[in-house]
C-alpha cells in the first residue's frame, strides 16, 4: 500500500451534515473542490468546507455519486483488513439469522449500503455465489473481494450479474459471466419456506430470484385460504406457490410477460405437487387486467409485484402514474372483502408516496381499504439507519371494504 497522502474532497458550505451522520453517498453537487487530482477508484479523504475530517471513501469521477464513504476513522485505511472485517460482519449476521435453516443456503449475504459495503451485492445459491457491482470503485477491487469471499465460503463457482444502466450511471464496463470455478446449473434448486424452487441464476431477473420477498410470501399465504388468487408479475411463481401450497388457495392464476419465467413457474408448481391448482399465463399484466375487468372477473386475493419502475429521479412521476394505473385495475377485479397485496421495489418511491398512490386509487374507484400490514424486505436485506434509501421494498396488505 502506498504511503502517499490521499487526495482530499472538500464539501460546499452547509453540505456536510448528512455525511457527519454517516450517509455514504457524496453527490457531485455537494462538492466544492478536489485537492490532489484523485483518479477513478482512488481512496480519498472527505472533509467539510472548514477542513474538518468526515470520512474515507472511494472516488468515481464518472458517477453522480462522486464518492462512496465507507470508513469514519481518520487513521484507518480502506485496506484488505478493512474490507475483510466488513465481509465478516455481514456473513456472521446471516449465520445468526438462518442458523440451520435451509434458507442459509439461499439468501443475500451482502446487501450494499445495508451492510456498509455500498455498491456490492452477493447472493448465495447453494454452492454458488452471484455477485453484482453497482460501484465502479469497488468493482476495481474485484479480485480482492473474490479472494476474501472464496477464503470464507469456498464456493463451487462465482458468477457475475450486471444491473441494467450501470454503465451509464457508474462508467462501469462489465458483462455477465463466470468469475471463478464452475458455472451454476440451469435450473438451480433452492428451498424457501418449505417449498422447492427452481431458478435460472444466469438469465433470470436480478440474480435469478427475489430473496427480499421471502417473508412477505409467507405472510401473504396466511390470507390465501380458500380464495381465488391472481398473482400479477408472478415471475417464476414465488407468491403463487406460497398461496397455493402454504395458504391452500382454491386456485391461483399467475401472469407474467416472460415466456421463460412462465415455463419455470409451471415447472415449480409441478415440483411442489400443486400444478392442478395453478394456472400460469404469458401476457402483459395491464392488458390482462383490463380484459378481466371487461369480462367482470373477480378474485379474492390480488397480488401486484411489478419490477422497478423508477431508476432515476426524473422517472418518479412516470412510476407514480404506473402504480396508480395498476392499483386501480387491481381494485376493479378485487371482490368485496378481498385482499390486495401491492408492492413497490422502487427505492425512489418512498413509503408515504406509495400509500398516497394507493389511497388515490381507492378513492377514484370508490373502494374502501383497510391496511392490515405494511411490510418491507427480508432481514437478510438490512436497512442502514444512516441510508434510509436502502429501505426500498414496500409490501402493503389491505382489505377491500
Amino acid at each position: 500500500m502506498s504511503d502517499a497522502p490521499l487526495a482530499v474532497v472538500v464539501l460546499k458550505k452547509r453540505r456536510a451534515l448528512p455525511f457527519f451522520s454517516h450517509h455514504p453517498w457524496v453527490f457531485a453537487g455537494a462538492i466544492e473542490r478536489e485537492e490532489g487530482a484523485p483518479q477513478p477508484g482512488d481512496e480519498v479523504r472527505v472533509v467539510s468546507h472548514e477542513g474538518r475530517f468526515i470520512g474515507r471513501g472511494l472516488y468515481n469521477p464518472d458517477s453522480q455519486i462522486r464518492v462512496r464513504l465507507y470508513g469514519w476513522d481518520e487513521h484507518r485505511p480502506l485496506d484488505r483488513d478493512f474490507w475483510a472485517e466488513r465481509i465478516d460482519q455481514a456473513l456472521a449476521w446471516r449465520e445468526q439469522l438462518f442458523q440451520h435453516r435451509p434458507e442459509r443456503h439461499a439468501c443475500r449475504l451482502i446487501f450494499s449500503e445495508g451492510d456498509h459495503l455500498s455498491g456490492l451485492t452477493v447472493d448465495r445459491y447453494g454452492e454458488w455465489l452471484l455477485v453484482q457491482w453497482t460501484s465502479r470503485a469497488l468493482a476495481m477491487r474485484q479480485e480482492l473481494f473474490l479472494e476474501l469471499l472464496t477464503e470464507r465460503l469456498r464456493p463451487r463457482g462465482v458468477w457475475l450479474r450486471t444491473e441494467r444502466g450501470i454503465g451509464e450511471s457508474e462508467g462501469l464496463s462489465a458483462a455477465d459471466g463466470l468469475l471463478r470455478g464452475e458455472p451454476p446449473p440451469r435450473p438451480l434448486f433452492l428451498v424457501e419456506n418449505g417449498l422447492r424452487i427452481g431458478v435460472d441464476v444466469l438469465e433470470g431477473h436480478k440474480t435469478g430470484y427475489y430473496f427480499d420477498q421471502r417473508d412477505n410470501r409467507r405472510a401473504v399465504a396466511a390470507y390465501a385460504g380458500g380464495r381465488k388468487v391472481l398473482d400479477a408479475f408472478c415471475y417464476t411463481g414465488g407468491f403463487s406457490l406460497a398461496a397455493a401450497k402454504l395458504g391452500q388457495a382454491a386456485h391461483v392464476t399467475g401472469v407474467d410477460s416472460s415466456p421463460s419465467a412462465i415455463e419455470t413457474a409451471r415447472a415449480n408448481a409441478e415440483l411442489n405437487e400443486i400444478g392442478e391448482r395453478c394456472t400460469f399465463v404469458r401476457a402483459d399484466v395491464v392488458p390482462y387486467l383490463e380484459a378481466a375487468v371487461g369480462r367482470g372477473e373477480q378474485f379474492g386475493l390480488v397480488i401486484l409485484d411489478p419490477p422497478k419502475m423508477a431508476r432515476t429521479r426524473p422517472g418518479i412521476e412516470r412510476a407514480a402514474k404506473g402504480y396508480l394505473r395498476l392499483n386501480r385495475l387491481a381494485l376493479q377485479v378485487l371482490e368485496p372483502g378481498g385482499i390486495l397485496v401491492t408492492c413497490s421495489c422502487s427505492g425512489l418511491v418512498d413509503r408515504e408516496m406509495f400509500l398516497d398512490i394507493l389511497a388515490r386509487a381507492a378513492l377514484e374507484k370508490g373502494r374502501g381499504l383497510q391496511i392490515l400490514e405494511v411490510r418491507g424486505q427480508a432481514s437478510d436485506h438490512p436497512v442502514s439507519i444512516h441510508c434510509r434509501e436502502s429501505a426500498y421494498l414496500k409490501c402493503v396488505i389491505a382489505r377491500a371494504v
